[in-house]
């Protein structure tokens, strides 16, 4: 019954949901501040639109690669910014994106930088099981990523639940004292970094087809520290309200 804008406002007001769950992940659970989550949205949103328009591949095959990008690039930096505590681990994380950023100006004969990728209707037409799919359509783009959101809420419900999330509240409110009672501090830290960095290149690979790919689109973390917070530090619902509060302003503001 809504317009396809509007359909399409709430389609990215459920990505942003996606990422502020990730980013909640490691910071509202684990206390961990990152301010380097806009390389992991790049990340997944460069690999799903140069998997299309570079490597030739269906729209889910480049999904399935924006994935396994995601999760290789956040094991890699994780295992080194975990290595800083505080401050430290800020500036890190901070540098790596800017890195990113940089790299990805750098390289824009690959990923035509400031310029843009536009992911073309033809591109996102595929094939799935004899069926011709096209994400051109708004509200199948809408049912993906509701579909992707509820994936998310569920994963991120297990992991806060299980002894995983525990331990990640134990080591946000005393990590020494974590430490004292035989847990391996370092190894949930990198599981919580590596599950919120892989939700927010999910977050961007699925914001690929649905808009212009530019540089200016990694630089876009800091938004996933107000959408996670809005509604209180460790809180999945407050994350999911946080998004739809910075999703509506966006749109009303005209950012996108």
């Amino acid at each position: 019954v809504a317009s396809d804008y509007a359909v399409l406002t709430v389609t990215r007001i459920m990505v942003l949901a996606i990422y502020a769950l990730g980013y909640n992940i490691l910071f509202g659970y684990a206390g961990l501040l990152s301010l380097g989550h806009a390389m992991f949205f790049a990340t997944g949103l460069y690999a799903a639109a140069l998997g299309v328009t570079r490597l030739g591949l269906a729209v889910p095959e480049a999904f399935l690669f924006a994935v396994v990008c995601g999760v290789v690039v956040s094991v890699v930096i994780g295992f080194i910014a975990l290595r800083a505590t505080g401050v430290a681990f800020m500036i890190v994380t901070l540098m790596f994106s800017q890195a990113a950023f940089l790299a990805v100006l750098y390289f824009g004969d690959i990923t035509r930088g400031d310029e843009g990728i536009v992911i073309k209707d033809d591109q996102r037409t595929f094939s799935l099981f004899g069926s011709a799919v096209n994400l051109a359509d708004p509200i199948l783009r809408y049912n993906i990523a509701l579909a992707f959101l509820a994936v998310a809420i569920v994963l991120c419900l297990i992991v806060v639940r299980s002894k995983i999330g525990r331990v990640l509240v134990a080591i946000r409110e005393n990590e020494n004292r974590t430490a004292m009672l035989g847990y391996d501090v370092k190894r949930y830290k990198l599981i919580a970094f590596v599950l919120s960095a892989t939700l927010t290149g999910v977050a961007g690979m699925l914001l690929a087809p649905i808009t212009f790919v530019h540089a200016n689109m990694g630089m876009i973390g800091l938004k996933a520290f107000p959408a996670a917070v809005v509604g209180g530090f460790g809180s999945l619902p407050g994350a999911i309200a946080g998004g739809l509060v910075i999703g509506i302003t966006e749109s009303l503001a005209g950012f996108y």
